[in-house]
């Protein structure tokens, strides 16, 4: 097992050599698009430097880093062929992530979302040598190599939820939340039963007992939502 952190990367490069030291053996770094305008209508923030600071830290620290985008209609689908040239001289993982039908809230309702092939073939357009690898074992993504890239290309079926029956991932959240699956509350609480003085045995008994009760796949996680809780998390605050 190891230890990996979803960052959105704009105060996260002056941590990073402290990270390597911790054991921290991969870094998902959320980033949407390389247009500073962009950056700014899809995240509200005008941050894009500092992401990018945190992207060449990692880098230099040898720690392992895979970029997280979510390919959002009529929001950045420009900006998924420069997202795939960082991968041509970086040894860097680039991950498409299909957009959920509520993207961050009510606020954001997806009429249409790109599934893993209209992605693809969107990549293939303009690298029509782009070729399948094989996954590592447990990989939530499918992932692609273009000659003469360093880095590799995936992408994550988050909607369609094709890689449910190879996940063996656990979310926790910076509030303390434990995530069995994307789609599920995350109720369980890591953080709180840390400050009632739980012992390791007895958090550890805890994440067994969640764990046993983990849904069969994200639809099933899904339909076991509080009705009054539908899903509508924003990809950025759950990781991929």
């Amino acid at each position: 097992s190891q230890i990996n952190l979803t960052t959105n990367g704009v105060l996260t490069a002056p941590y990073v050599p402290e990270l390597k030291k911790l054991g921290i053996r991969s870094i998902n770094l959320s980033l949407d698009t390389l247009d500073r305008e962009r950056f700014f209508s899809i995240t509200r923030r005008d941050e894009l430097p500092k992401v990018m600071e945190t992207f060449n830290a990692v880098l230099s620290h040898g720690i392992e880093l895979k970029i997280n985008a979510v390919v959002m209609q009529d929001r950045n689908i420009q900006d998924i062929i420069p997202l795939v040239e960082l991968a041509r001289s970086t040894p860097v993982n680039v991950r498409f992530i299909e957009e959920m039908p509520f993207n961050g809230g009510e606020t954001h309702k997806v009429d249409h979302y790109w599934n893993h092939y209209q992605i693809l073939q969107h990549i293939r357009e303009s690298f029509p040598d782009i070729t399948k690898i094989p996954d590592p074992e447990f990989s939530t993504s499918y992932n692609y190599q273009i000659p003469g890239f360093k880095g590799t290309v995936g992408i994550i079926a988050a909607y369609s939820r094709t890689f449910c029956g190879t996940c063996n991932r656990l979310r926790i959240t910076p509030q303390g939340g434990m995530k069995t699956c994307l789609y599920d509350n995350g109720n369980f609480n890591v953080r709180d039963l840390m400050r009632l003085g739980k012992t390791d045995e007895e958090l550890m008994h805890e994440i067994r007992r969640v764990l046993s009760h983990r849904a069969i796949d994200g639809w099933e996680a899904e339909n076991q939502r509080d009705v009054l809780n539908p899903v509508h998390e924003s990809m950025a605050t759950i990781g991929g």
